[in-house]
């Protein structure tokens, strides 16, 4: 089992990625994707997936032609931990 995040270390986290936010009801982390195309979308599921594979950590998210709204959270922890933060950081290097 993974350590959740602190509640500082969470803080610290959600004040580093640019628009995830925290949920409010679930210890877990949002944010919404948009991209030009369905394409671009899709390449970046793709992406994301591939280091889901590789870290086993995979996300919740759901996809609408150019959007794909995503949440992170560990489930064996019940709530945050360092794999999260790994997967949110990647996302948004995936969508630049």
């Amino acid at each position: 089992m993974r350590d959740r995040l602190t509640d500082y270390e969470r803080d610290v986290l959600l004040a580093e990625l640019a628009d995830w936010t925290l949920m409010e009801h679930r210890e877990a982390i949002q944010k919404e994707f948009r991209f030009k195309s369905f394409n671009e979308a899709f390449g970046f599921m793709t992406r994301s997936a591939l280091l889901a594979e590789k870290i086993d950590h995979h996300p919740e998210w759901s996809n609408v032609y150019n959007r794909v709204d995503v949440v992170l959270t560990t489930h064996s922890a019940n709530g945050l931990t360092e794999l999260d933060a790994r997967m949110a950081r990647a996302m948004n290097k995936f969508a630049e």
